[in-house]
């Protein structure tokens, strides 16, 4: 069964089932996944792109840029299915420049042409793949989308960018038209989700079984994210700095206001002046945060593992830091990603688990990262829904045999905005057994003040639960540090508020962005 403890760690026993109880939950999970036996084949007829810009109320540090606003993808998928029904659905992401590729030779501006590049070339692939499943227009386009990217410079990170996206949107349309809602898709395997040459590993395992075995939540735990110029207590803020909007702005604000338990901590690649913050972090969070848990994040600001062993050693080290240290469930990727996974990380990884994420860029990268000792990976959805439940597959069979370290998935977040974006995320990781989730857009932008009011009244009426409109902007609903997702399972992927594309602008024929002769 799902471990669904705090850890957030995840992983089943081994397939036996001891109880009536367990095997009767079992049963009625394997007879919804037969109720349709073969995945549908489907077409893509077209897509849509469009764009709208955001401001932060705030702003957000991490690796080597801070945000002060940005630029939401949005795409609107048509898919005819064999029995002639048309379906429309949705997706969208932020284009978030110097985090997919992070090479300075590249503007913010090209950062986001890169994006854009990469989900054209997937939108002409899977124009031309003709009809299949929807995994299957993931799977055998996944090879040429990588090989095409790179003859334009695109690391894998950016190639996978467009699939994701394409792939939300399809399973979007796909529940509409069928009128299942995304925990039903994936349980009853209507995309057709099964091993491949992609993913050898996971030759042999049950992975209709896996997938008829998950259960959506009706809630999850926010962990919540401290910036690297964030301010701790009051006294971090100048005058006139302060934005006044009814939102907690301090770090000590948001544990009063949100009363969560968990917290995802960005360090920044200098020991003393991370050991200086964390001090001053845990001062506030041992105050007033009762049993918390938290999370190193590094964004890739340590050279190798030598100075990662070195903080760590410092944070044991520190009196202050004692209830901290011991609260840390794992370290996100602190190695830069050239260096990530050129020698093992044991040494460390004994105390505390890695889990890796930038380095992370194809569907092979998260069994090469578990023979240097990783124990972990991110799911994001800009990497691909499709890449996190084949994961999350890889850590069950794993962890039911038993051996060696526990393998986990962790919900790590890219700025995903209020509505269809951090709900398809939502959708995710909850079905896939995670308790908690990496959100940090309903701190640094005020929820859906990007969008038109006639949009933001659609999401708050239907997801009720997860909005709250009563200030006259629709924001998550953030009680005792949790998010409530029932509204979520209906039909389509997580998605019932209306869209108002008319206010967007169609997005931009993309540029190639190559790095010049001699460049890095």
């Amino acid at each position: 069964m799902w471990d669904r403890g705090y850890s957030g760690w995840i992983g089943v026993e081994p397939f036996e089932y001891t109880t009536a109880a367990q095997n009767i939950g079992y049963l009625k999970g394997l007879m919804e996944a037969r109720r349709m036996t073969t995945a549908p084949k489907l077409r893509l007829l077209k897509v849509e792109r469009f764009e709208r810009d955001f401001t932060n109320r705030l702003p957000f540090r991490f690796g080597v840029i801070t945000v002060m606003g940005g630029t939401q993808a949005v795409i609107r998928a048509t898919i005819a299915l064999e029995d002639g029904r048309i379906a429309t659905g949705v997706a969208a992401e932020s284009l978030a420049p110097k985090w997919f590729d992070k090479n300075p030779v590249y503007s913010d501006a090209q950062n986001l042409d890169q994006l854009r590049q990469a989900l054209d070339l997937a939108v002409a692939l899977y124009k031309d793949a003709g009809a299949r499943t929807a995994f299957d227009l993931y799977s055998s386009t996944y090879a040429e989308q990588l090989a095409r990217s790179a003859s334009l410079d695109l690391v894998p990170l950016v190639a996978n960018y467009g699939p994701a996206l394409i792939d939300r949107a399809i399973a979007d349309a796909l529940g509409r038209a069928l009128e299942l809602s995304f925990d039903q898709i994936v349980r009853r395997n209507v995309a057709g989700i099964r091993s491949t040459a992609l993913t050898p590993d996971l030759a042999g395992f049950d992975i209709r079984r896996f997938l008829a075995d998950l259960s959506p939540g009706e809630s999850i735990d926010v962990r919540h994210t401290v910036g690297l110029v964030d301010p701790i207590t009051a006294a971090d803020q100048k005058e006139g700095e302060r934005v006044d909007d009814g939102l907690p702005e301090t770090l000590e604000e948001v544990v009063r206001h949100y009363r969560g338990r968990f917290y995802k901590l960005k360090v920044g690649g200098s020991i003393d002046a991370d050991i200086d913050r964390l001090s001053r972090i845990a001062a506030v969070l041992d105050c007033g945060a009762g049993d918390y848990h938290a999370t190193l994040d590094g964004n890739e600001q340590y050279d190798d593992i030598e100075d990662v062993i070195a903080l760590w050693s410092r944070i044991k080290e520190t009196p202050r830091l004692a209830h901290l240290s011991h609260s840390i469930l794992f370290i996100e990727q602190p190695i830069k990603r050239q260096a990530a996974l050129s020698k093992p990380v044991r040494a460390i990884a004994a105390e505390k688990p890695l889990l890796i994420d930038e380095s992370d860029g194809e569907i092979d990268t998260f069994p090469a990262a578990l023979a240097m000792g990783y124990a972990g990976v991110s799911s994001k959805t800009c990497k691909g829904f499709y890449k996190s439940i084949l994961n999350a597959a890889r850590c069950a069979m794993h962890n039911a045999r038993g051996d060696g370290a526990r393998l986990f998935l962790s919900a790590e977040d890219l700025t995903t905005l209020a509505g269809a974006s951090v709900q398809q995320d939502l959708a995710l990781v909850s079905l896939l057994g995670l308790t908690h989730v990496e959100r940090n857009g309903h701190h640094f932008i005020d929820g859906m003040s990007f969008a038109p009011k006639s949009e933001q009244a659609s999401f708050a009426a239907a997801h009720a639960d997860l909005y709250d409109a009563a200030s006259g902007t629709a924001r998550l609903r953030i009680k005792n540090g949790r998010l409530l997702l029932g509204s979520l399972w209906q039909p389509g992927f997580a998605n019932r508020g209306e869209m108002d594309f008319s206010t967007m602008r169609r997005m931009p024929p993309s540029r190639q962005c190559r790095v010049p002769k001699g460049g890095p």
